[in-house]
């Protein structure tokens, strides 16, 4: 008797299971108590999933930055710079041009970042935060803390406010990262050269696998996506700000993490880190509905990001 519960704990995953049980817990809590307060309104529900999805777009990004046993601090950053760098190229230009500017710059900061882990191997957690503090900077200094307003309607369309047989656009884009990012991740050979990499590096070295490129690739993949999430951001909100991204860091990190993405590397989920990022939205929502303080609603997010840590590494360390 004693062996066959010894089996059935074993099986079950604490740390797979507890996104989806704590959204549920959460979803039931917020549902019951706030019920006179418009939380399970469509247009309430809606709201969270069209929120969430530029912090869900860096999640896909940093699971696989994660996975690999490396640390981006840096993707908030990139939003903002992304962001402005479109706004300011379509004032002259096309949008395509712009969106070609987004990405770009979300791209080449990712490159930075992973050519100072991979082939200068520079502690990526140091790296990245250096970075971050030098492109929030860029960002203030490109429009001189200016608000730059996105006037093509084609781009807050396709980026933000249109849709497609009434989806909105923010959650097809949120949907095809999704997909994508889970193909990649749990079905193709580099995603699985990631997961070996954050397992054991020297051991995937051994067997044949270009471990700098994997650190440079996923640093890059993390860049792109905050890229991406900053073209949403300014398709959304119809302007580029250099706060974008801004609060963004803790949301990203605690979505990740609570997600099933173990800190040390080897394991992750995009589909955790999707739960996740809803989850996070959700808790935003309903604490504010509540009417806690911004102060407030920041220690409950630390709280869950230590309670994820927590669960994390005794998943990972336990006999």
């Amino acid at each position: 008797m004693f062996k066959r519960t010894s089996a059935i704990a074993r099986k079950f995953d604490l740390q797979g299971s507890v996104i989806y049980l704590g959204f549920i817990a959460i979803f039931l809590f917020f549902a019951i108590t706030l019920a006179d307060d418009g939380f399970l309104t469509t247009r309430n529900l809606s709201n969270i999933v069209l929120q969430t999805a530029p912090a869900t777009i860096m999640a896909i990004g940093l699971v696989f930055v994660l996975s690999a046993g490396e640390i981006d601090l840096s993707f908030g950053s990139i939003v903002a710079v992304a962001a402005l760098a479109a706004a300011v190229v379509m004032q002259e230009h096309s949008m395509l041009f712009g969106i070609l500017a987004g990405l770009g710059a979300g791209l080449a900061i990712g490159w930075i970042n992973g050519m100072m882990v991979a082939y200068l191997r520079l502690p990526s957690f140091l790296v990245t935060l250096a970075t971050m503090g030098l492109f929030a900077g860029v960002a203030r200094s490109m429009t001189d803390l200016r608000s730059i307003p996105v006037l093509s309607d084609t781009f807050t369309g396709f980026f933000g406010s249109g849709s497609v047989f009434g989806i909105p656009s923010l959650v097809l884009w949120t949907l095809a990262a999704v997909i994508v990012g889970h193909l990649v991740y749990r079905e193709s050979r580099f995603g699985a050269h990631v997961i070996a990499t954050g397992d054991n590096a020297r051991a995937a070295q051994v067997s044949g696998i270009k471990v700098p490129r994997i650190r440079l690739a996923v640093l890059m993949i993390s860049g792109g996506c905050a890229g991406l999430a900053g073209l949403l951001y300014a398709g959304r909100l119809q302007a580029a700000k250099y706060t974008l991204g801004e609060s963004d860091l803790m949301t990203v990190i605690a979505a990740v993490i609570v997600g099933g993405t173990a800190l040390n590397g080897g394991k992750g989920s995009v589909i955790g880190a999707l739960v996740g990022s809803l989850l996070m939205g959700m808790l935003n929502n309903g604490l504010i509905l509540m009417g806690l303080s911004v102060s407030d609603q920041m220690i409950v997010r630390g709280l869950i990001i230590l309670l994820a840590v927590a669960i994390s590494l005794r998943d990972t360390t336990r006999a």
